[in-house]
């Protein structure tokens, strides 16, 4: 068998990868050009994978590093300091932020109360979405609080659409009410492939925390 390279298969390999791209960028292109509609979305990301409120935390940065301001309420979760908390709160004016929550619902231990933490937290967020000087809003872990019904689902659903035109909404956990999925533009499912704490391994700062 002979070592040198067989140039004509490298030739017509690199001729059909053109071909290829050159159709892509067509496609491509023309969804671009369709695409002229500019509003404020809503954003939603679900699943029992990790990452929601990771993926929710760095559309806020994103958005603070074009300038935008951001405001961050926090559902269920309270109970510890996340990164994503003590790094954003060194930009109060770029990102107004509110921990709202005492902690997950298997640690509180109290429906009445976390149903008081969460009609509380969605007033804080009403506010947010009356307020046209905020440009993107993260709720995180605000599906829960619909998931338990400690929120009334068409008010939230009513509340969000009745915001600025322009302001982007971010809505992160797990379950996810079909009804606000349907009111939402952009939707991702965090699927669970692996996970180093079904090996034992415990929450690492940075990573999970």
């Amino acid at each position: 068998m002979s070592d040198t390279p067989n140039t004509n298969d490298d030739a017509g390999r690199d001729a059909r990868h053109k071909a290829r791209m050159v159709r892509k960028k067509e496609v491509v292109d023309s969804k671009i050009a369709a695409a002229q509609t500019e509003r404020g979305v809503i954003v939603i990301t679900t699943g029992n994978g990790k990452g929601k409120s990771s993926s929710g935390f760095g559309m806020v940065v994103r958005a603070m590093g074009h300038g935008m301001r951001t405001g961050v309420v926090q559902f269920i979760k309270g109970a510890f300091p996340s990164g994503e908390e003590m790094f954003l709160r060194r930009f109060p004016e770029e990102c107004e932020f509110h921990v709202m929550g005492e902690g997950y619902t298997w640690e509180t231990q109290d429906r009445a109360r976390d149903v008081a933490k969460a009609e509380a937290a969605w007033e804080v967020a009403r506010q947010m979405l009356r307020d046209p000087s905020f440009d993107l809003i993260l709720f995180d872990e605000l599906n829960i609080a619909l998931k338990l019904h400690y929120l009334d689902l068409d008010t939230v659903i009513a509340d969000l659409r009745a915001r600025p035109p322009k302001q982007h909404v971010v809505i992160t956990g797990r379950g996810a009410p079909s009804a606000l999925i349907e009111a939402a533009d952009t939707v991702t499912d965090m699927t669970p492939v692996k996970h180093a704490f079904e090996q034992g391994i415990k929450a690492q700062p940075g990573v999970e925390m």
